[in-house]
């Protein structure tokens, strides 16, 4: 496609799709491991990894045949009737995450909305909270979503104002602050819902011993944690799940985006069979959640992470992205903070906004997003070379060089 093609598309879409995302200005035609090419073939190296929904790499060729073989055979029939792929992938991702059942459903945000509805069924129904009183507590700086319900308890501005009238029902306490959650439990208390690494505030990683005080004082009051592990889960901190660091295992788990191998959105809620139990037919469901399609890409993922080399892979290429990051602190990068291969870059304020680095590294063959003004952050899939690696970390150094120099 020749460039005024190109321009061509930006214009339809800037035409025709509602303006929830201010892209970069880059049209991809094609995409194959850590690399994807626009449609004028130039090459980039993705630093995003589609805010980890791509952790095994564009076209990984053990998922795209699953996706192949399946498309041959069954899509979906819907959950009103049984197909032969659903029981053995909840018995392969259950045996994963060392959980009893599952609820099968399609993105992050939706599972995260089950999660909140098992949450309060059971508040109901176990624990004998009064009708219509649950709470759940969550943490100031959170990213569950942006549907009408989980919005109202996002501190976020953009995601929040003018979507009201809000739903109740939530209690928000700083991030990383274990003393802050046990205060506000209250005998309506009936879940904590925290993402173990916060991702879209910036790669925000809690204080050592946060994540067990949280489950220690959630198991004292009888209330239920949930971690959303949509972005942080799945190999990218270098555990098959990020609250692994902590020794910690919550009462649900919220999995999403990696889950679908980036061929489809396949999420699902996990956890123990005393709690999601509580559901009974008619009383939550999904067309397409746990579709043939679906359990097909999700068993190859599961294959994908059984031995362990991707959880390997991040923590050793994520060593070498915090060393290579620590050198640019001071030089134009605030501070950094790196989990596995995934970091959270804050660029000096003074020198450039997070948009403006992300476009030069864009000029660069580089791409990556911001986030909150001068964050930038690298979640490139873990089938990364190290050189290349390398290479995207020399390409932000020449950025923040020339930013110094004011070029």
């Amino acid at each position: 496609m020749e460039t005024a093609a190109a321009e061509r598309t930006l214009a339809q879409v800037d035409e025709r799709v509602a303006h929830n995302y201010h892209p970069l200005p880059v049209v991809i035609g094609s995409a194959e491991g850590a690399w994807l090419v626009d449609t004028t073939g130039r090459r980039y190296l993705d630093m995003l990894g589609a805010y980890s929904a791509m952790n095994f790499g564009h076209g990984h060729p053990t998922v795209v045949q699953a996706a192949r073989d399946q498309l041959e055979r069954m899509t979906l029939v819907s959950r009103a009737f049984h197909h032969d792929l659903l029981g053995q992938f909840a018995e392969e991702l259950t045996d994963l995450v060392g959980k009893d059942m599952l609820l099968p459903m399609n993105t992050g945000a939706e599972a995260v909305e089950t999660a909140l509805k098992v949450a309060r069924k059971w508040g109901y129904e176990v624990k004998g909270v009064p009708a219509g009183r649950a709470q759940v507590i969550v943490a100031h700086g959170n990213f569950h979503g942006r549907t009408t319900t989980i919005v109202s308890f996002s501190d976020d501005p953009d995601a929040r104002a003018g979507f009201g009238p809000f739903t109740p029902g939530f209690v928000a306490v700083p991030y990383g602050d274990a003393t802050a959650v046990a205060e506000a439990i209250t005998p309506d208390t009936v879940a904590v819902l925290l993402e173990p690494v916060q991702g879209e505030a910036g790669v925000v990683i809690p204080p050592e011993g946060y994540l067990q005080q949280v489950r220690e004082t959630c198991s004292r009051h009888d209330v239920l944690f949930i971690a959303d592990e949509v972005q942080s889960g799945l190999g990218r901190t270098g555990r098959t799940l990020a609250c692994q660091h902590a020794g910690v295992e919550p009462d649900l788990y919220v999995l999403g985006k990696a889950l679908g191998g980036g061929i489809l959105p396949v999420s699902a809620v996990v956890g123990d069979r005393s709690v999601l139990s509580v559901l009974r037919p008619g009383q939550h469901g999904s067309t397409f959640g746990g579709n043939p399609l679906a359990c097909a890409v999700g068993l190859a993922v599961v294959g994908i992470l059984r031995d362990g080399t991707y959880q390997r892979r991040a923590e050793e290429l994520g060593a070498v992205l915090a060393d290579r990051l620590a050198s640019l602190v001071g030089r134009g990068v605030l501070e950094r903070r790196v989990i596995g291969l995934w970091a959270g870059i804050d660029i000096d304020p003074a020198l450039a906004s997070g948009r403006e680095v992300c476009e030069r590294l864009m000029a660069r063959g580089v791409l990556a997003k911001d986030t909150h003004g001068s964050t930038i952050r690298f979640s490139p899939p873990l089938t990364i070379d190290e050189q290349d690696l390398h290479w995207a970390v020399d390409q932000l150094d020449a950025v923040l060089d020339d930013l110094r120099a004011g070029r």
